[in-house]
């Protein structure tokens, strides 16, 4: 995350010794690191396929992606421009009830934003049954963590209506950083600040009755 945020602030790429590539690659390449094999990597044209999402034009939810989001506190560091280019890296899909836009413990290149519905994050027990931790409505951000981090997924995030969706690929990610290199700064600063405060969150002690 250093490296991205100082190739950010000097406006072009950062070279290391181990990494012949172009920096704009760095959050597509970061799931080539993934020791462990048998864990699958899905990219989010895989998961469209097999829940059978749909592509929706883009006037319409790229508009509630932006109305969401300057009314979302922890986006409130992104400027109405800032908010324009962030929607030109999203594309939009529709999801029927009953599908899960992210499975656990897989490598997923994308996240999600919820701009319709309402989605159930559960994390799967060891004896298979499903511990429902939360339900999540328009404006809340899905899978970030993995996307910025390349690590697995923590939970399954399944559909529990008709929804639609706005999605960030890596790929995506990494052409906003080369685009629009300010704006992608800002972007990632506002998600690491929502994961910072949901892991606080996980972390505090429990309250006394």
């Amino acid at each position: 995350m250093k490296k991205v945020f100082e190739m950010l602030r000097r406006g072009k790429p950062v070279t290391e010794s181990r990494d012949d590539g172009p920096e704009s690659q760095f959050f597509t390449t970061g799931f080539q690191d993934v020791d462990d094999a048998t864990v699958p990597i899905v990219h989010w044209a895989e998961r469209a396929k097999a829940i059978g999402a749909r592509k929706l034009a883009r006037p319409a939810p790229a508009k509630r992606l932006k109305e969401l989001w300057s009314r979302d506190r922890f986006m409130a560091g992104l400027s109405p421009d800032d908010l324009e280019k962030c929607a030109r890296h999203f594309e939009f899909y529709a999801a029927d009830a009953n599908k899960d836009l992210i499975a656990q413990n897989e490598y997923g290149g994308f996240m999600l934003v919820v701009l319709h519905g309402v989605v159930a994050v559960d994390r799967q027990q060891p004896w298979g049954e499903r511990l429902r931790l939360t339900e999540v409505r328009a404006g809340n951000v899905l899978g970030e963590m993995s996307l910025l981090d390349a690590g697995p997924r923590w939970s399954y995030c399944t559909s529990l209506n008709p929804c639609e969706i706005a999605v960030l690929e890596a790929g995506a990610l990494d052409s906003m950083i080369e685009q629009d290199p300010g704006s992608a700064a800002r972007l990632i600063g506002s998600l690491a600040r929502r994961l910072s405060l949901r892991l606080r969150k996980l972390g505090a002690p429990a309250q006394p009755a």
